[in-house]
């Protein structure tokens, strides 16, 4: 064939003649396209799919049909727990960091909301309690800061070493100090005020509460994940040197997210201090710092749902594996799920049903019949 008219055959189309594979689909218009829409409602619109509606509903619809029971210590405890690894998976997930003082920063504000508030302990100072829940968030949120800036110039298990260090060291000054936290004891009837008529510590107000600022955590993530603030902080994870390069403080970022991981957490601890009713240093003990650590681990580190369904599983189990093993053994079953997730799926339960999905796509791509 004449190479030259190989190359005539082979001219591109006009401007005003579109292939013939070019298909307009038709899209839902944006109603809140127009710029002078709230940020918020334009965030809501263009990230919330109709699965989130879904789990939404479900989410409102759960206090309804079940038990009190479920209600209060399923899942209100899911959705403040979730809340603590939440704050975890914005640090290790968005910024690289792992960090086993998150319920360290819980248990600051948990106290310093007993302390500053109301109990049935004589320390307890009385303070309003809007002005005790101020300072219960300053004070962790201060801590945070502090604990970010004495960690973030290290890296990797030293990280981990440093944050378990203050962590434990939190511990036994709350369990020796009885001027302040009142030794082992703790502070004990520590509830929620009365507002607006309202029992906040009956199970219904309680989990829409939790509920309330589970979702604005949850969505406070995600956004600022897409801000510059979080873009360069996700640049820092995977190239720290890079980033300082181009003149990115990377202290500073690292430092600013521990603040927002301590107040997301500085939340979390206020809600758990009033679920629990009171606050010891049992609380605030190693345990439960590895706790939040498997529970942050379990969901998987890369979505902020991750950590609300890892702790709604830690729940579970925790709730229920006494029907199924001895009541002096049940963390060995839930070690044994742990370590099952863990070992088939690096990401979590998020992993698992990625790879499900992805599975399940393939053999519908296989089966399908051939256009």
């Amino acid at each position: 064939m004449n190479t030259a008219q190989a190359g005539v055959a082979r001219l591109p189309r006009t401007v005003s003649e579109p292939p013939p594979t070019l298909r307009v689909v038709p899209t839902e218009p944006d109603p809140y396209a127009d710029q002078d829409a709230p940020r918020w409602l334009k965030f809501l619109w263009r990230n919330v799919a109709p699965r989130h509606w879904l789990v939404a509903i479900a989410l409102l619809v759960f206090p309804f049909a079940t038990s009190p029971f479920l209600t209060f210590q399923v899942g209100a405890q899911s959705l403040v727990l979730g809340l603590i690894a939440l704050s975890l998976m914005f640090l290790s997930g968005y910024g690289g960091i792992t960090s086993l003082a998150q319920m360290t920063v819980a248990g600051v504000a948990g106290y310093t909301v007993a302390i500053l508030g109301t109990s049935s302990t004589a320390i307890s100072l009385g303070w309003p309690w809007p002005v005790a829940i101020v300072f219960a968030l300053a004070i962790a949120t201060a801590v945070s800061v502090l604990i970010g800036w004495l960690s973030v110039r290290t890296e990797g298990i030293y990280t981990i070493m440093i944050t378990l260090a203050m962590g434990v060291a939190f511990y036994y000054l709350a369990l020796q100090n009885y001027t302040i936290f009142n030794g082992f004891q703790g502070f004990q009837k520590v509830h929620p005020p009365m507002l607006f008529g309202v029992d906040w510590r009956s199970p219904l107000p309680f989990y829409f509460l939790c509920l309330a600022f589970a979702l604005a955590g949850y969505f406070a993530v995600k956004y600022i994940a897409r801000a510059p603030f979080g873009i360069a902080l996700q640049g820092i994870r995977d190239n720290a040197r890079r980033m300082n390069a181009l003149g990115y403080n990377v202290t500073a970022h690292r430092v600013a997210a521990y603040a927002v991981a301590g107040f997301i957490a500085a939340v979390a601890g206020i809600l758990l201090v009033w679920y629990n009713g009171l606050i010891t240093p049992g609380s605030v003990g190693t345990s439960w710092l590895i706790n939040i650590l498997v529970i942050a681990v379990l969901g998987g580190m890369r979505h902020p749902i991750g950590p609300f369904l890892g702790a709604l599983v830690f729940v579970l189990l925790q709730t229920f594996a006494v029907d199924v093993v001895d009541r002096e053994r049940f963390n060995l079953l839930i070690g044994g799920v742990f370590l099952a997730i863990v070992l088939f799926s690096p990401d979590g339960l998020l992993g698992l049903w990625a790879s499900l999905r992805a599975r399940l796509r393939r053999r519908a791509s296989v089966t399908s019949p051939m256009r």
